[in-house]
């Protein structure tokens, strides 16, 4: 019940946009999502992938396609070093398989 939940929330918070190719912004008045990196993949509300190729990036699976250009992103994102900030807490894996929505 509590991740059904959880999901719910996330979906309402997050939209169902087609996001998962991202820009890091250096404001965070820009951001569409606040971020906090966490150290541990069981903290996070997403397991992230960061991969090379545009095509691979899809709505909510967790790999992601970094833009050198703020217009291509879906997602514009700030990365906080507090975790009360964040309205969404990520982990980076070296794993494509582990990625994706917890």
């Amino acid at each position: 019940m509590k991740k059904l939940f959880i999901l719910a929330t996330m979906l309402l918070t997050f939209g169902f946009t087609n996001a998962q190719k991202v820009y890091k912004t250096s404001y965070k008045s820009e951001a569409d999502k606040i971020i906090f990196v966490t150290e541990y993949k069981s903290e996070a509300d997403m397991i992230v992938y960061e991969t090379k190729y545009k095509s691979e990036a899809k709505s909510y699976s967790g790999l992601w396609f970094w833009t050198e250009y703020k217009s291509e992103a879906d997602w514009k994102v700030y990365f906080t070093k507090y975790k009360s900030e964040a309205n969404l807490k990520i982990y980076f894996t070296k794993y494509k398989s582990e990625a994706g929505m917890k």
